[in-house]
């Protein structure tokens, strides 16, 4: 027995430590994210990601090679200049989300077209898709968490922006701060965090991590440090269930927390709607 719990705790430590140590920091991007409306922004910096990652794969390059990393995240820094472009004082004909959204489809189109190109290709884009978080490593959880501690440090350094530009743009507008410059630093930490967190984890899971746990606290919370608290463990706990369903029923891991997440945005859901009936 013994024997056996030190194999699975082989297997899984690092895993484990990952989906606790770096959501964090996703749960408060995500909290942003839902605050200002723009939902699948994420989803589209991912993807947009991966098309860096493919443009590098179609180049030559190994998927773990550095360059591949810088590669992606210039192209990413590109979708987060657009992003914070295109966000007006006032709300414009064409609402920002259409624009996110026509990133991701072009984003992912040029994805599969791509890799079309490239030897293994359907291997590779489901490797992008769903990552190989079970096969961390101590070195990059170590390298990520590193970064994602300076990334925090800067946040919290200019939270208060971020949180005004946020919830009132035009606020932020009327008191003379350059709105689109701090939009663009935002999304380019923005982007840094999801480049990095997307090699290990793949796309769904930053999706699911970034928005699920803050939907999660949204519901259950109203101020900041008590909706990171609930998001923190609302993804801890999905990323608990989906790692032990992933080791016993020998599931994808990335897509088990995915599910498991879903699940606990469920069980939220129900017992909010049962506390106000």
């Amino acid at each position: 027995m013994t024997v056996e719990l030190d194999l699975v705790w082989a297997v899984m430590k690092w895993p484990f430590v990952a989906c606790l140590v770096l959501p964090p920091l996703l749960v408060y991007l995500g909290l942003h994210v839902v605050e200002r409306e723009v939902i699948f922004v994420d989803l589209a910096l991912a993807q947009v990601a991966t098309l860096g990652t493919s443009m590098a794969l179609l180049m030559g390059y190994d998927f773990h090679d550095r360059i591949v990393f810088w590669i992606s995240l210039g192209v990413t820094f590109l979708g987060a200049a657009l992003f914070s472009w295109t966000r007006g004082r006032k709300k414009g004909p064409v609402p920002q989300e259409a624009i996110i959204g026509i990133t991701f489809v072009v984003a992912a189109a040029g994805v599969i077209l791509l890799l079309s190109r490239v030897a293994g290709g359907r291997e590779e884009l489901e490797h992008l898709l769903t990552g190989d978080i079970l096969n961390v490593t101590g070195a990059e959880v170590g390298q990520r968490a590193l970064l994602f501690a300076l990334l925090a440090a800067f946040y919290a350094a200019f939270h208060e922006r971020f949180a005004l530009i946020s919830s009132d743009p035009e606020a932020a507008f009327a008191q003379g701060m350059r709105v689109r410059l701090w939009d663009f630093l935002f999304y380019a930490a923005f982007a840094l965090v999801v480049v990095s967190f997307v090699r290990v984890a793949g796309v769904l899971l930053t999706f699911a991590y970034l928005i699920v746990p803050a939907v999660c606290a949204v519901t259950l919370a109203k101020n900041w440090l008590t909706r990171l608290a609930v998001g923190w463990a609302a993804g801890a706990g999905a990323s608990m269930v989906g790692l032990t369903a992933s080791y016993v029923l020998d599931l994808p891991t990335g897509a088990a927390i995915v599910c498991a997440s879903g699940l606990t945005l469920v069980v939220v859901g129900l017992s909010s709607a049962l506390r106000d009936v």
